[in-house]
């Protein structure tokens, strides 16, 4: 039944396929070379931006769609021997009033600021390029592209601008290097997009078209730069970032020294190297409730990792996936790693990645290495075939001494993705087997999708497979031995009177069941949801929920250690809930989100979420979240409750200097910690950070721990 459907599937997939031109191909903006030095300060006084061609007329995306927009904006290019050059200006010319904007904080939330955001796609392959982004206060944004639309912030490297302001327009001037970004240097044309976020008109605009259903900077939808002078090679370009580190922790010192290199292989590939590297500075995970059955997913923020980490980590599915960088190095530390992504031709990328790890002998464990190589070739016009494999191997295993090791485990991974030309039509099938040194047989995952999104409808439906002994150490899967169905649908009714507030709402369903090999029955969850979109950028939504569960093993379902219901055993409940977000022009923001109903064995559960945020723009932003879950049950678990409290102060002095502040409380475990992080970039991708990390859990663990840390790290570029 199964794989029957995976076959439909694929042919479906086929079916659609169509070769076609790009669909905003006319939208061409000449990009020119020139001698001129440019000064980056936000005055557009230099001959040069006289002289080149202008992108301007810039379409609406919301809250209507192929309507020119009303705020009128002008975006131009040039470039010399070393750096892209843009000049930007987003004219108030329907609207004016004060701009809304978090801080001076890096990659800020794109809705709570006005903003702008380009998008590179260097090798017009419509899904994967590089996007940057100021607000209209100069705090800057930059990531790298995937999938056509999706952004990855965690990505960081050197570029330079400077933002000017006044009640008529924001002037933006931008300096991004050529070595700090990778390309195909004999391209005659780049993908690219400029899009504006105005709050205090409410209107999201682009300058190539892009429909309201759609990111502003989908790669489907970009315009094209053309280079009538081909951008410089790039036949000599090594970055190197050493650091030192030390730290005291529970009355303990430690010092550290290492360095990273980049080594950029011509314009489309780049080799990262690391040599003890250092995590001190990155941020902490969020405290989260857990009443799951299953392992939770918590996202890389290692800069390491990060570069291209959609060719690792971006394989499978958002609950199978064949390899998860966090299994590495959080245990152990990490000796060394290399790492080689990007480009090896127009259609071709490559990722290669080897990282070693220290042996240590109190955790049980051996030294190890991860090796991972991954390949994509781009088909079609915005399709693409992947295969990934994933190699763990122990080195210098004793099986006695080394309990918690394994001498080996290996993944391969198949798949291929279709994207239609207007991204109205997607589709994935892919292949996943695992190795190790215990059971091969019935180690298959197999999955197939396909989904639409239009104006009006958006549907999905999947299907999964996975064998019993499926054992991908290095990737995420929770859950093996089942086969699953998915599908949503939703619909969308626009309102095209101009005046109403209400921009658009509409219902939606989804649904997901779990079977096991007999084709019972274990688990489903279904949803059913009609939501509302406002003029001012503010949600309401209200959702109707049933779930049933067979458990598969024995589970507490309050995780307190109280007493676990029996593998078997059948559950089934409904709940109600209702979620709202504030409109984000505000300087005072808030959202909620409040459910209730039934839960594990006849019993009940209410849930309640709030997150309010206020701004002393642009210096300091602060937010409070407060989560509240009560349980009633029968004895011996009776009645519970407990908080998830947390609080974060950004404070930024300028666009260089920030000071950032958590506190958690997670009342479930009786844990609680503290992270603040001075951060001063006096150069370009050059940081000093002074760290405090405090965390106590008083639950079964009782561990108190604190660390106090001082990193400085040098970005030298020849």
């Amino acid at each position: 039944m199964n794989k029957n459907l995976t076959l439909s599937i694929l042919s479906f997939c086929l079916s659609l396929i169509s070769w076609s031109q790009k669909v905003n191909q006319d939208y061409q903006l000449h990009i020119d070379k020139t001698n001129e030095p440019i000064v980056l300060d936000g005055i557009l006084d230099e001959k040069v931006w006289s002289t080149v061609d202008v992108a301007d007329n810039f379409f609406m995306i919301q809250p209507s769609d192929g309507k020119p927009a009303t705020q009128h904006s002008e975006a131009r290019m040039c470039f010399d021997d070393n750096n892209i050059y843009m000049s930007i200006i987003f004219y108030n010319n329907e609207v004016k009033g004060a701009y809304n904007v978090e801080s001076y904080k890096r990659d800020f939330s794109f809705n709570k600021n006005d903003n702008f955001i380009m998008a590179f796609d260097p090798f017009n392959n419509l899904t994967t390029g590089f996007t940057f982004g100021l607000n209209a206060y100069g705090a800057q944004w930059d990531g790298t592209l995937y999938d056509g639309a999706r952004t990855d912030l965690n990505w960081d490297t050197k570029w330079v601008s400077e933002v000017r302001f006044d009640e008529d327009k924001w002037v933006c001037e931008i300096a991004i290097p050529f070595k700090s970004i990778r390309y195909n240097e004999n391209a005659k044309s780049w993908g690219i997009n400029f899009s504006r976020l105005d709050l205090k008109a409410n209107e999201k605009s682009a300058w190539a078209p892009v429909p309201r259903q759609f990111p502003s900077i989908s790669l489907a939808y970009s315009g094209n730069l053309v280079w009538d002078t081909p951008p410089p090679s790039q036949n000599k370009n090594i970055s190197l970032i050493p650091y030192l580190a030390t730290s005291v922790a529970n009355s303990e010192n430690d010092f550290q020294m290492g360095t990273d290199v980049k080594i950029g292989i011509g314009a489309a590939l780049n080799l990262d190297l690391t040599i003890n590297p250092d995590f001190s500075n990155t941020e902490v995970d969020a405290e989260v409730t857990n009443l799951n059955r299953f392992e939770l997913f918590f996202p890389e923020k290692r800069q390491f990792f990060l570069e291209n980490a959609d060719l690792f980590g971006n394989f499978g599915t958002r609950m199978v996936k064949p390899f998860f960088s966090r299994r590495i190095g959080l245990g152990v530390p990490i000796t060394a790693g290399m790492r080689l992504s990007g480009n090896l031709g127009e259609d071709l990328r490559i990722g290669l990645m080897d990282i070693q790890t220290a042996e240590d002998i109190t955790q049980g464990l051996a030294a190890e290495n991860f090796g991972v190589l991954s390949l994509q070739q781009k088909v079609l016009d915005r399709s693409n075939i992947g295969m990934i494999f994933v190699n763990k191997q122990a080195m210098n295993f004793i099986e006695e001494q080394h309990t918690e090791s394994d001498a080996f485990n290996r993944t391969l991974g198949l798949e291929f993705n279709y994207a239609s030309n207007n991204n109205q039509w997607d589709g994935k099938l892919f292949y996943l087997k695992t190795f190790s040194d215990e059971k091969l047989d019935d180690s298959n995952v197999l999955m197939g999708s396909f989904g639409h999104q239009s104006k009006k409808w958006r549907f999905r439906v999947s299907t999964e497979y996975s064998g019993e002994n499926v054992n991908a150490a290095v990737g995420f899967i929770p859950r093996t031995d089942y086969q699953m169905y998915n599908a949503f649908v939703g619909h969308t009714f626009w309102n095209e009177n101009s005046d109403s507030q209400l921009v658009s709402h509409g219902p939606r369903v989804f649904s997901m069941f779990y079977y096991n090999k007999a084709g019972i029955k274990t688990d489903h969850f279904v949803r059913s949801a009609y939501g509302f979109n406002f003029l001012n950028r503010s949600q309401l939504e209200f959702n109707f929920d049933t779930q049933y569960v067979m458990l598969l093993d024995p589970f507490d379902p309050t995780q307190l250690g109280v007493k676990e219901l029996a593998a078997g055993t059948q559950h089934q409940w409904n709940t109600v809930g209702v979620q709202f977000t504030s409109r984000p022009q505000s300087l005072m923001t808030y959202q909620f989100a409040a459910e209730t109903g039934g839960y594990y064995n006849d019993g009940s559960k209410t849930e309640f979420s709030s997150e309010l945020g206020y701004r002393f723009q642009p210096y300091v932003s602060i937010n409070a979240i407060a989560n509240y879950t009560k349980i009633e049950l029968e004895a011996p678990w009776n009645d519970s409750s407990f908080w998830l409290l947390g609080a974060k102060a950004d404070i930024t002095f300028n666009s260089k200097l920030f000071f950032s502040n958590i506190y958690q409380y997670n009342q479930q475990f009786d844990r609680w910690g503290i992270n603040s992080r001075l951060q001063w970039r006096y150069k370009p991708a050059s940081d000093i950070f002074l760290v405090f990390n405090s965390m106590e859990d008083n639950g079964i663990n009782g561990t108190k721990d604190w660390r106090l840390s001082l990193k400085i790290n040098y970005w030298f570029n020849n």
